[in-house]
């Protein structure tokens, strides 16, 4: 082995053990709690920063300040977040996507905090804690890993952290200690994050926005192992560090020669990239459900307030004036994260690589240097650079297709992250250039007043995404993404619609920062600032325009007005918060001040309540709540007439036709499954299905808890593609066709977990099945709402505080909306009482007898026996006895007792 090679290898091992630590780090938090810590590398920069204080600054021994930061300072931050940040959300029942924003929120709150202590400038004199051979750092990464793998195996605390990762709640009723277990889970990962930090210091830039970043680079080696394997961690770190040091050799020459220079450099980042977008899945909860609220509306007055806010600075002069040139342009940019965050739902940290290349493509077109295109007056550069990074919204798009929560985060961020280091950090874009202001905006004055245009077309872009039919849809989606597919809407082109919708809106608002600031500066738009854009938007109203604008405003003023670090720190505090106030401070405050006046209100007397009632007899006081029971007496008379006028045989006392035991369909069939067989991974959940649902009929599936009837559910519906076997719709062959194209073909579909849309009105959520269903029928929003009882008062009212029984109600009547001939309905009685399962009966047979083919999957065997014409017994993925209720129901009564 060569001087040269046996030198690099080593220069790789050390930046490779110091990877593995990361990584093994972020393993074992995500093992114990679920989280994956985004503030992982903030707390790496903040123990190296106090180690430099201890040692350079106190003039303590080095011994002595680094048992401080890595034995109590680390493991301090680590259990101080487990504490007061993550077990508190926890508790509330704060879904994953409030945990990932809270874990973000304490990365800009630490990073924030360093630089109000430590200030922005980067420092060279970091003690080194050991020596420049990589040995000892790698036999500190083998012994961790060694260490951790044989705790989890061999010991009870190992046991622990398994059965804590598989089922929390189901272990704490086995009586262990969840909140040890992710306290120690935090402590240690917090432990691995400062060695981290005070490894890596003194070989790379100590400041408060570098090393933080270049720690979360190497989050590559944690989604490699799947956030679970720890040898794999291990040698991933090392093998990408030794590549990465042995690339330095090579000197490519040619156009192309800067750009494999930043890959050589960069390959952690590459590593990122293709860990985050070719891996298909992040751990085992890749999915992050995001709770929704009803939609609260902004008062009047608050867009009065901000519209004289914002005009305020058309009188001010000098260097107010010129700092407030910032915040229109910020808030076009923050307006990005409302259309891709808030109006759809979809976790986006990677919004400032595209302001930053609005900002750069104005630069280049607007100085004659962007290939292929002749130099172009500003505005129109800043035109033409909208409509050239819109398209690379699919960067970040396309994975959002298939990826949702953690995964899509981290496929975002990697975006970010790659664009930032392989476009805004080399030389071969930004040397030498320049940006100046459109012609005739030049002032200050002038250009704060075209900004006000753009903002003000920005906003009514953002606002026309929330109107109507598409605005019904994007909110549908993002309330419940598998509901709105049942509904429906194309999901796949509705997320790319947001993304190169968002993408636009950045690159608008990046190039009116870099005209504003008269210079394209890539600080302006790396990572970090990205996750605090997000971070403000999030916690201020992620679907409010006015918390953006709020947002925008803010950061800029208090990073002008106050110490560098501040807005940083604040917008990390509120973060941290999340999940106090998920609908924003404005929420929050609403509430607050409703229960105040609630508590405060002035009470009548009974002499005056008395009083009262006489002076005004009709007053009610709050409108009773509809019940199903007596409601279906229009819709059901109404399907009863067509159905005499068409001469259908009619329903005797029980429900079923009169002979039903001998009856031949006299329809072909709607539904048909040829030798179904569906798996997951190993275990199969479907064996050999074969089944036919006629129309004007209700076909019952029955059987114990894991049969296998959600799968089948599933399968017919187009959630999930089955391994092997036939569904037909008629004669078409539907069995590869998503699910909003079966829903456009007829096919509807109820959840047994409720899939409504809780920041739509009723009336709206009827709508988007209207919308988005078979027939587009102008009388089958009415039609449906009054079938199911739901064409009062309730119907303006938000689905998110509606009881169950009146959900299941609306979760029918979308899917009747879209006229469907096959209707799936999984356990519609769920919830409801007996006289709402009565009335639900009765509708379910009227529309049976209009035709509609209906398959029921449901535990009670009494609905069952008074719905159903034929029942399907199911175990263990097997159809088991088929036939008329009457002669197959005891069997599946003994099948369903053990469950």
């Amino acid at each position: 082995m060569s001087s040269l090679t046996y030198d690099l290898t080593l220069a790789g091992l050390t930046v490779g053990s110091a990877a593995a630590l990361s990584g093994i780090g972020l393993v074992v938090t995500y093992r114990a709690t679920g989280v994956l810590n985004f503030a992982h590398g903030a707390i790496a920069m903040v123990c190296a920063y106090a180690l430099r204080q201890c040692v350079v600054e106190w003039g303590w021994p080095l011994w002595a300040g680094a048992a401080v930061t890595l034995l109590v300072l680390a493991p301090g931050i680590g259990m101080a977040l487990e504490r007061f940040v993550f077990r508190p959300l926890a508790v509330l029942g704060s879904d994953p996507a409030q945990t990932l924003v809270a874990s973000i929120g304490v990365f800009v709150l630490l990073v924030g905090g360093a630089v109000l202590l430590w200030g922005q400038g980067a420092r060279d004199d970091a003690p080194e804690l050991t020596s420049a051979e990589p040995w000892g750092q790698l036999a500190v990464a083998l012994l961790l890993a060694a260490g951790v793998g044989a705790v989890i195996r061999w010991t009870r605390f190992g046991r622990e952290l398994r059965a804590v990762v598989d089922d929390r709640q189901l272990a704490v009723l086995g009586g262990i200690d969840a909140d040890r277990v992710a306290a120690a889970g935090w402590a240690f990962g917090s432990f691995t994050a400062g060695l981290t930090g005070v490894l890596l210091a003194p070989y790379v830039r100590l400041d408060p926005y570098g090393l933080p970043l270049l720690v979360m680079e190497v989050v590559a080696v944690a989604v490699a192992a799947r956030m679970r394997s720890l040898p794999v961690a291990v040698l991933t770190a090392l093998a990408i560090g030794v590549a990465q040091s042995q690339l330095t050799r090579l000197h490519p020459t040619g156009w192309g020669a800067p750009l494999l220079q930043a890959v050589s450099t960069n390959l952690f980042v590459v590593a990122l990239l293709i860990a985050a977008l070719a891996l298909p899945k992040v751990g085992t909860l890749d999915a992050l459900p995001r709770s929704a609220t009803a939609r609260v509306p902004t008062p009047p007055g608050a867009w009065i307030v901000a519209m004289v806010l914002f005009l305020l600075p058309l009188g001010f002069a000098g260097s107010d004036l010129h700092t407030s040139v910032q915040v229109p342009a910020l808030g076009v940019v923050l307006l990005s994260l409302v259309v891709v965050t808030g109006r759809s739902g979809q976790i986006s940290l990677g919004q400032a690589a595209y302001a930053g290349l609005g900002a750069l493509f104005t630069a280049l077109l607007a100085a004659g240097r962007f290939p292929g295109l002749p130099q172009l007056p500003e505005l129109a550069a800043l035109a033409v650079a909208v409509v050239l990074v819109a398209p690379l919204g699919l960067l970040t798009g396309w994975p959002a297709i298939s990826r949702r929560g953690l995964a899509l985060a981290l496929a975002t961020f990697a975006v970010g992250v790659g664009v930032s280091r392989f476009v805004f950090a080399q030389p071969y874009a930004i040397s030498g250039l320049s940006l100046g202001r459109p012609a005739g905006f030049e002032s200050d004055r002038a250009y704060y007043v075209l900004e006000l245009t753009l903002l003000a077309a920005a906003l009514l872009t953002t606002w026309l995404l929330r109107r109507g039919r598409t605005g019904r849809a994007l909110a549908a989606m993002r309330d419940h993404e598998s509901g709105a597919s049942a509904a429906g809407v194309q999901v796949p082109s509705l997320k790319l619609l947001a993304f190169v919708s968002g993408a636009a809106l950045a690159a608008l608002g990046g190039g009116m920062l870099g005209m504003g600031l008269r210079a394209f500066d890539p600080a302006a738009y790396d990572p970090v600032r990205g996750l605090l854009w997000f971070a403000a938007v999030v916690v201020l109203g992620a679907d409010s325009t006015l918390g953006a604008l709020a947002a925008a405003a803010l950061l800029v003023g208090l990073d002008a007005g106050a110490r560098g670090g501040v807005a940083a720190a604040l917008i990390g505090i509120l973060a941290v918060l999340v999940g106090r106030f998920p609908g924003g401070p404005y929420e929050a405050l609403r509430t607050a001040a409703g229960r105040l006046r609630l508590r405060r209100g002035a009470r009548l007397t009974a002499v005056g309540v008395g009083v009262r009632r006489r002076l005004r007899p009709a007053e009610r006081g709050t409108t009773p709540r509809p019940a199903l029971t007596g409601l279906t007496a229009s819709g059901v008379a109404g399907v009863a007439s067509q159905e005499a006028a068409s001469g259908a045989q009619p329903r005797g006392a029980g429900g079923k036709p009169n002979a039903a035991e001998g009856r031949v369909p006299t329809h072909p069939p709607a539904l048909i499954t040829h030798h179904l067989q569906a798996r997951y991974d190993n275990f199969t959940a479907l064996d050999d299905i074969t089944l036919t649902v006629h129309p004007g009929q209700v076909t019952a599936i029955v059987g114990p808890n894991g049969a296998g009837k959600s799968t089948l559910f599933h399968c017919l519906a187009g959630t999930h593609r089955p391994t092997h076997g036939q569904v037909l719709l008629g004669t078409r062959d539907i069995t590869h066709l998503p699910a909003h194209a079966r829903t456009r073909l007829g096919i509807a579909r109820t959840f047994q977990q409720l899939a409504v849309f809780p920041s739509l009105t009723v009336a709206e959520n009827v709508r988007v099945g209207a919308e988005q269903g078979r027939l587009r029928d102008p009388s089958a929003v009415e039609r449906a709402l009054r079938l199911l009882g739901l064409d009062g008062p309730v119907r303006a009212l938000p689905a998110a505080d509606l009881p169950t029984g009146t959900l299941r109600r609306v979760e029918l009547a979308r899917a009747l909306a879209g006229s469907p001939r096959v209707l799936l309905l999984d356990e519609p009685a769920a919830g409801l009482d007996t006289a709402e399962v009565t009335a639900l009966a009765r509708v379910l047979k009227a529309l049976a007898a209009d035709g509609t083919a209906l398959l029921v999957v449901e535990h009670d065997l009494d609905l069952v026996a008074d719905l159903a014409d034929t029942v399907h017994v199911m175990a263990a993925g097997r159809i088991v006895a088929s036939g008329p209720p009457d002669r197959v129901l005891d069997a599946a009564g003994s099948q369903e007792a053990p469950a």
